[in-house]
């Protein structure tokens, strides 16, 4: 049986017949490189029982590599022309397993639910300029996820694994710790695209965990606040939160945290203390 993962031969065939012209607007960069999407299923760790969420499917890389591992992949896809395109390269390349792919046409960032059986686990290719708005608002609206494997630029995978006092800690890593253990999976090069992207790519890996015992909308918000501002000390930062900076001392020296600290050097524990005190 041939190997039915696209190449670049493929995928640019397919992109000349759908006369499909990749755009930086949907961050639209298609793996090329069977060996890379191998390397992502594996390391996503799925097996025959999960459900799977992917992000911007494409052209079906990583989608082909998926439906033969697991039970279901439900297939988010802004783009109407690819939306309607992958349904039928996976039933060219992958017949048997063409009844386990769901394709929803529908942008994922206005995503608040799948179709189906609950999905227990996120692994896509995603979006550069979406990645992390993407990321949290699955973590937020798909509380049965359980793990999850993203690809994204290399950048905002440091920032989204950062612990506190580290030079890339800022509002990412804090709200993916919110809703789980959060760590680096690997490196991506470039060439493994096309079009090939000007930055490398990371693989973030993450865990469910429970979320701190505090109101999420009041704890990202303080959140907000405290990076707004990176240089100024919690004290002067939180003030407009807090109403003056008088009051967010009060309110820090309440939850046991020094004012004159700066936001990056609390973890997500410590602002949901805060936003409860």
């Amino acid at each position: 049986m041939p190997d039915p993962l696209l190449t670049a031969p493929d995928i640019r065939e397919l992109a000349r017949r759908l006369d499909l012209r990749p755009t930086k607007t949907l961050g639209q960069n298609f793996v090329i490189d069977p060996n890379t999407v191998r390397r992502i299923v594996r390391t996503a760790g799925v097996g025959a029982d999960d459900v799977v969420v992917e992000v911007g499917p494409g052209l079906g890389s990583l989608t082909l590599g998926l439906l033969p591992e697991v039970s279901r992949v439900v297939a988010v896809e802004i783009d109407a022309v690819l939306a309607a395109e992958l349904p039928r390269t996976v039933a060219d390349r992958l017949p048997a397993y063409a009844d386990r792919l769901e394709v929803v046409n529908e942008d994922a960032l206005r995503l608040t639910g799948v179709p189906g059986p609950a999905p227990t686990a996120f692994v896509a290719n995603l979006p550069y300029n979406v990645a992390v708005p993407v990321l949290l608002r699955l973590l937020e609206h798909l509380p049965t996820l359980r793990t999850g494997l993203v690809m994204v630029q290399a950048e905002v995978a440091d920032r989204l694994v950062a612990p506190p006092g580290s030079k890339t800690y800022g509002v990412p890593s804090v709200k993916a710790a919110w809703y789980a253990e959060v760590r680096r999976a690997g490196s991506i090069g470039r060439t493994v695209f096309w079009p090939a992207p000007n930055v490398d790519s990371g693989l973030v890996a993450f865990t469910r965990r429970a979320s701190p015992a505090a109101d999420r909308a009041a704890v990202f918000a303080l959140v907000d606040a405290a990076f707004a501002q990176r240089r100024k000390t919690l004290r002067a930062a939180l003030a407009g939160w807090a109403g003056s900076a008088d009051e967010a001392e009060r309110r820090l020296r309440a939850a046991g945290i020094d004012p004159s600290a700066r936001g990056e050097v609390l973890g997500v524990e410590e602002f949901a203390r805060l936003a409860s005190a």
